[in-house]
């Protein structure tokens, strides 16, 4: 299936080469016939000047009709007509204000020089004027056609890239979601026989200390199961106090993990309300700490600080880990980026997904230093101005 997608990719590419240069090679073949085309015309053009010019008789009574209408024929080549012997310059096709402009009118010479060779009109032997012209309107417009069409199949390519970017990445978190539904399905089970185990025990002579651990670890059970479930649907936001709930995540952490992590927590004594689904945000919490954990390899420092600044809410999640590298600041939130040996790249995509996508909120790699560790920032709004 992959490599008839690879096959595919690579003949589109190959079909849409050959026929974006077919269609150059075309263009030019059509604009070098077009120029042709315009320097015959203004031959023809010169050759009525000059009859013109060489007429000993009045002009209007007895120049012929053929040059008098080539010469009234020309409603599009831009043109300037130098005369030698009076030293005046006239023009065709070309705004008055561009050609009474001496340095503008010198400009369109140029310019004019560049696209054709000037044609010259002689009697008896001198050059008695020299016509400058240049592209007709027509061809101007047709110079640009290429880059044009060529712009058209960029975006047109960029398009059905995205298109199938986010189709394939739709179907992923489909996957996801059934996958993590289904995984809470399945704990449902062992998780039930366990709550009658405990249930039993308590009936027997057991330290009540053994089984109070067993409730609490149950319990996280229960949580996790109940988040897995919630995955792929849109869960339900109540007014809550963050403070009150990261500090449950953080005793949760803090009471579980190695004895060599330092865990500090400074909050606010005052309870901060936001709109809130109190699990995801704990699951958000615990994928910090742990990222945190991973980079400081079981031994460190971890601080949490909870603060209010306006009208968001903000947690500080800091550790004494190896740092992240600038250049991956935005893409560790991205699925299935990881830098460990281990893991699949989904703890910090789904802090992200749960901070922005439910709660309207921000996460961010707040500083980062090589072998000094890293901050993360979570800021939420007040439920008050939500």
């Amino acid at each position: 299936m992959q490599q008839n997608a690879s096959v595919g990719r690579i003949v589109f590419l190959i079909s849409s080469v050959i026929i974006i240069s077919l269609i150059l090679w075309n263009t030019f073949t059509f604009f070098n016939q077009l120029k042709n085309n315009e320097r015959t015309k203004m031959q023809i053009w010169a050759a009525a000047q000059q009859e013109i010019a060489s007429s000993e008789v009045d002009i209007n009574a007895n120049l012929s009709e053929t040059a008098l209408r080539v010469i009234q024929g020309n409603t599009t080549t831009p043109m300037v007509r130098y005369s030698h012997s009076d030293n005046e310059y006239d023009s065709r096709n070309i705004d008055s204000l561009t050609f009474n402009n001496l340095k503008k009118r010198e400009k369109l010479i140029a310019q004019f020089t560049s696209e054709y060779k000037p044609l010259e009109i002689k009697y008896g032997g001198q050059i008695i004027q020299t016509i400058y012209y240049g592209n007709s309107p027509l061809i101007n417009k047709l110079k640009y056609y290429p880059a044009i069409l060529i712009l058209i199949l960029l975006l047109l390519s960029i398009a059905i890239y995205y298109f199938n970017q986010t189709a394939k990445s739709a179907e992923q978190n489909k996957l996801w979601a059934g996958m993590a539904k289904e995984t809470a399905h399945q704990i449902g089970t062992p998780l039930s026989s366990l709550v009658g185990w405990t249930e039993i025990l308590k009936s027997e002579d057991v330290n009540p200390e053994y089984i109070e651990e067993m409730d609490k670890d149950i319990k996280r059970l229960e949580i996790i199961t109940d988040r897995f479930s919630k995955v792929g649907s849109m869960p339900k936001l109540k007014k809550t106090d963050i403070v009150a709930e990261t500090h449950d995540a953080y005793d949760y952490l803090k009471s579980r993990s190695s004895k060599l992590i330092n865990f500090s927590i400074k909050v606010p004594t005052n309870p901060i309300y936001v709109n809130l689904n109190s699990q995801l945000f704990g699951w958000t919490i615990e994928n910090l700490v742990k990222n945190g954990i991973d980079a400081m390899k079981g031994k460190g420092d971890i601080s949490v600080v909870v603060e209010m600044t306006g009208d968001n809410a903000l947690v500080y999640v800091t550790d004494t880990g190896k740092g992240i590298p600038k250049r991956n600041h935005k893409k560790i939130f991205t699925p299935g980026f990881t830098t460990k040996k281990r893991g699949w790249g989904l703890g910090l995509s789904l802090a992200k997904r749960i901070v922005e996508e439910y709660h309207n909120g921000k996460i961010r790699v707040l500083k980062s230093n090589p072998k000094e560790g890293t901050t993360f920032l979570i800021a939420i709004k007040l439920s008050d101005t939500i």
